[in-house]
């Protein structure tokens, strides 16, 4: 994988070698008569702060391997820059991320199809996401056991604060879940990350490393995309740049970007491709309009729900040096240990309300109270959920500031500016309290740190929240791909730029709406698919596998509570 590039032209050259981009440079180079040139910005990923698991705050917090990307002051988060982290290095941010698998629930990819992705509805989904996949329980009609992406439980959720969380859920009336990436995502149970043998496993260790010696891979790092070189309406190259020297790369198929959801829309519009005058008045000539490019940007917000513990058994008893050494040792020496995993081993899907089809809310548990940073939030044990509404309703936007490739877009979310928005942080904040009140947490819960039990009302959550909530770091749906009557879609069904040949995306932003979960599962999925759309494949059989829907989801908000029905007298119980 040597550096080949310069004053070549390629089958394929594909822009960005994060989630999606080693996916399809590993799919695209299968076949040696074809040849790909992988760019990235970014350089190598051997730093055991990336390949260690627990480790995860350390490269998502330095420049060297994140973009460093922040928003605009958000106007309904009392004016806070919010920071925005996206990988820069092989890999991409499989490389920084917290890597929980997650692929969202299956009423999302026919959510997918509504909106004009047609052959993106759950049963031709399904297929892909078990081709990517080895389960570490093993394979079935929902989890696959052949793919390059390796999935487990980390350490078997050894600390019984995990049973806990799972048993209060069940306590508060909510289903347990066997596999929430399986039948059933709705409830409390187990969660999934990537990582194999106490590894990272991400995009780049799955897909990319194991295919180093083919002859027609170029991967070529340190390179910073300057635009899409256009042949009147057809993509015909790559223009970057290494070391200060300018570089061209044709393209004799096909132009890929897969550089995420902020990446690839910027670069279509440095290429001409976007809002007409916007880019006009960026100092960008266009060359091709369509006015959804950086639109519909769409991202998950959570918070920290933190209680003192009342047993010393939570990870804020293992963050001095001396502990933070040892740990780091036993890792090295066996990849095993509180370094093998990233600590998020129990979960929750659960719906805030009555008349929900499926979950918009999301857990994730953690057996200590700290930040991302990973400094301790207090002195003493405590632990901590993530928590936050996963289909808001919040739209914003990427868009360049100037020609030059080093000039961050404008980057703004439009935050909490909508009623529905806010009513579902409510919603987190009260049936949170309510689970971590049950008896499962007798015998740990201590004082409630954050947001504290002062925190009642409408007004004082909405301001608590306003000041105190963090992105779960999940832009998407910048580039999203639509019917052909959709005005703003970006993308046809086969990821195709619409109006222009020789160019796709392939990365989180075609999605048509962001899914119930983290990202990095539904990318790597759409990756696959992708490939096989590209080359012409005949994709995978479709699934007829069961999905879970509670039977009463129009008249409770979990199946513990009593149905309701409406009649001219009001809500009465059954």
């Amino acid at each position: 994988m040597n550096d080949r590039s310069a004053a070549r032209k390629f089958d394929y050259v594909i822009v960005g070698a994060g989630s999606a981009g080693c996916v399809l440079a590993n799919r695209l180079t299968e076949e040696p008569g074809r040849s790909v040139l992988l760019l990235e910005f970014g350089g190598h990923d051997r730093s055991p702060f990336i390949q260690m698991p627990t480790a995860l705050s350390i490269p998502m917090n330095s420049p060297r391997y994140n973009w460093g990307f922040e928003s605009e002051p958000e106007a309904h988060l009392d004016g806070r820059r919010m920071n925005c982290p996206r990988g820069k290095v092989l890999g991409g941010t499989s490389s920084i991320n917290g890597m929980v698998y997650a692929r969202g629930h299956a009423c999302d990819f026919d959510e997918w199809e509504a909106l004009g992705a047609q052959g993106w509805a759950y049963k031709d989904c399904l297929p892909y996401f078990r081709k990517a996949e080895t389960c570490d329980y093993g394979g079935d009609e929902y989890r696959g056991s052949e793919g390059p992406l390796h999935t487990c439980n980390g350490n078997g959720m050894a600390n019984p604060l995990y049973q806990a969380f799972i048993d209060a859920g069940r306590e508060a009336g909510y289903p347990g879940t066997s596999d929430y990436n399986g039948r059933q995502q709705e409830g409390f149970g187990r969660m999934d990350m990537t990582v194999r043998g106490g590894v990272r496993c991400s995009a780049a260790n799955a897909y990319l490393k194991p295919i180093g010696q083919r002859r027609n891979l170029t991967v070529t790092t340190g390179a910073l995309c300057h635009r899409v070189i256009m042949d009147g309406k057809r993509a015909v190259a790559v223009e970057y740049e290494v070391n200060g020297t300018r570089r061209i790369a044709g393209a004799g198929r096909e132009v890929i970007l897969a550089a995420g959801a902020i990446g690839s829309p910027h670069l279509l519009q440095l290429s001409g491709i976007g809002p007409g005058e916007a880019l006009a008045a960026a100092g960008i000539a266009p060359v091709h309009g369509l006015p959804g490019v950086g639109a519909n940007l769409t991202d998950h917000l959570e918070v920290y729900f933190q209680f003192e513990c009342r047993q010393p058994i939570t990870l804020n008893g293992h963050l001095s040096p001396l502990a933070k050494f040892l740990i780091g040792a036993r890792w090295y020496l066996t990849k095993s240990g509180l370094g093998g995993t990233n600590h998020f081993e129990s979960c929750a899907f659960i719906r805030s309300r009555a008349g929900l089809k499926w979950p918009d809310i999301q857990y994730h548990f953690l057996p200590a109270a700290m930040r991302y940073d990973g400094r301790a939030a207090f002195d003493g044990h405590g632990f901590q959920v993530h928590v936050g509404p996963n289909k808001p309703q919040a739209r914003g936007h990427i868009m360049a500031t100037s020609p030059g490739p080093r000039d961050k877009p404008e980057i703004r979310f439009n935050y909490l500016d909508n009623d529905a928005d806010r009513n579902s942080f409510r919603a987190c904040i009260r049936l949170t309290r309510e689970i971590i009140g049950q008896p499962a947490f007798d015998a740990y819960r201590g004082a409630e740190i954050q947001p504290g039990a002062e925190i009642v009302t409408d007004e004082g959550i909405d301001a608590w929240v306003r000041a105190n909530v963090e992105s779960a770091y999940h832009p998407s749906c910048t580039c999203r791909i639509g019917a052909d009557n959709d005005p703003m879609a970006v993308l046809d069904p086969g990821c195709r730029v619409r109006g222009v040949t020789g160019l796709r995306v392939v990365d989180a932003s075609i999605f048509p709406a962001i899914p119930n979960g983290n990202l990095n599962a539904p990318t790597i999925m759409a990756a696959e698919k992708a490939a096989d759309l590209i080359l012409g494949r005949t994709p995978l059989p479709t699934s007829n596998a069961e999905v879970h829907i509670d039977p009463d989801w129009q008249t409770r908000q979990r199946p513990g509570d009593p149905v309701r029905i409406w009649s001219d007298h009001g809500m009465t119980r059954v």
